[in-house]
């Protein structure tokens, strides 16, 4: 058995081994059940949140999925993130012939043969992406997802030689790694906390002996973590959102209805034409939008219906409408949930999924939408400057 990827730490009369893998190796899954047969711990630590266990034991876990729910609860986008991450995780895998996260599948088989307490050691997935989200702006969000949807048109393979040398990055470290240096934060939510809560979870696994499995990005920060007593709730608190956006939210529909207001009392034909072009550019951008992501006719005229009006009120999303449209007429059947995570493996069936279909459709539809205020706005800025 290779020591290689293996890190022991004596500490309070415990000795903690810590496993670094690469998330879609084979060897890795292989070395992880040598270790605990050989080892024999009291527990098991592996790098998995009570949400994604429940996907590994449940693989119908897709076909109970509530899509109106998703979009009413504003989850489009987390949803759309996590889908796209494991498209990449799932095309090197195929590639090598094993199921991605096979070493934590592993991990829990080998502890159930052994007798070893399992712990689910790392933070919610959903409490780490939203904490990845609020932190990196607007620009920053339009940037991640491009760099991760841009994934999945990536064909590139990898040798299994290469494929060992990424466990010294974390799988979703190693795709997001250019991104990180345009944007250091997201470092922080993503490996950084995250090795605080894993080396907190693996300091109070019960028993004398505990095997921690690991993507290997987090060994050398949890060797150092683990010297630490850590408070896991503020870890696992979303930060209070910034009151910028909302202001902003808010101020623009104010403003712009101000400026129009105006404008009609003043000059009422310049009113009509700032109102038609604010109803113009929201309403295209944002059926653009939904046209791109191939939406229902229907969906992409509620696009255009709805965004001059949502724009106006940041309590509403044209997205969220198009998408609600989308549903109905387009439903996902059964099938669609059964083959979600497979279809997310390549384009042309993510594309045809009707599941991932309404996310583009919500999420493509706000972008537009987004970018036809910004523009819309200005004109109407434009217009009133011009009849002074």
């Amino acid at each position: 058995m290779s020591e290689q990827n293996i890190t022991r730490i004596n500490m309070n009369g415990k000795e903690l081994i810590l496993i670094g893998t690469a998330h879609v190796s084979k060897q890795s899954a292989e070395e992880v059940k040598a270790v605990i047969e050989t080892e024999r711990p009291d527990s098991v630590c592996v790098e998995l949140d009570e949400q994604r266990y429940q996907s590994i034991l449940d693989g119908n876990r897709w076909k109970n999925m509530d899509i109106f729910k998703v979009i009413k609860e504003k989850k489009a986008t987390l949803l759309l993130m996590n889908l796209l991450i494991s498209s990449f995780q799932k095309r090197i895998a195929k590639q090598f012939g094993i199921k991605p996260g096979q070493e934590m599948i592993q991990g829990i088989e080998s502890a159930k043969e052994v007798g070893a307490e399992l712990v689910l050691a790392d933070r919610n997935i959903q409490i780490t992406f939203s904490r990845i989200w609020r932190g990196i702006g607007m620009m920053g969000k339009a940037k991640l997802l491009t760099s991760i949807f841009g994934s999945i048109f990536n064909k590139e393979t990898i040798s299994e030689e290469e494929l060992e040398q990424l466990k010294s990055k974390d799988m979703l470290n190693s795709m997001l790694h250019e991104f990180t240096q345009h944007f250091p934060r997201l470092k922080v939510p993503l490996i950084d906390e995250r090795d605080k809560y894993l080396a907190q979870k693996i300091k109070e696994a019960p028993g004398e002996k505990v095997v921690a499995v690991l993507g290997a990005a987090h060994v050398p920060g949890i060797k150092e973590q683990i010297k630490v007593d850590h408070d896991l709730k503020p870890l696992t608190k979303l930060p209070p959102k910034s009151k910028a956006p909302k202001l902003i939210a808010w101020a623009i529909p104010i403003v712009i209805l101000s400026i129009i207001a105006y404008t009609f009392y003043a000059n009422p034909t310049a009113g009509m034409q700032q109102t038609l072009s604010w109803v113009l550019w929201n309403g295209t951008f944002a059926s653009i939008g939904a046209a791109v992501a191939f939406g229902h006719p229907l969906a992409v005229l509620t696009a255009f219906l709805v965004a001059p009006l949502s724009s106006l009120n940041p309590l509403m999303a044209a997205g969220w409408f198009a998408g609600i449209v989308q549903t109905y007429f387009r439903r996902p059947n059964v099938s669609d949930f059964e083959t979600l995570s497979d279809d997310v493996y390549n384009v042309k069936g993510f594309w045809n999924n009707k599941v991932t279909r309404i996310l583009l459709v919500v999420v493509l539809t706000n972008i537009g939408s987004t970018l036809g205020t910004f523009i819309g706005g200005a004109d109407v800025v434009r217009l009133f400057i011009q009849n002074l």
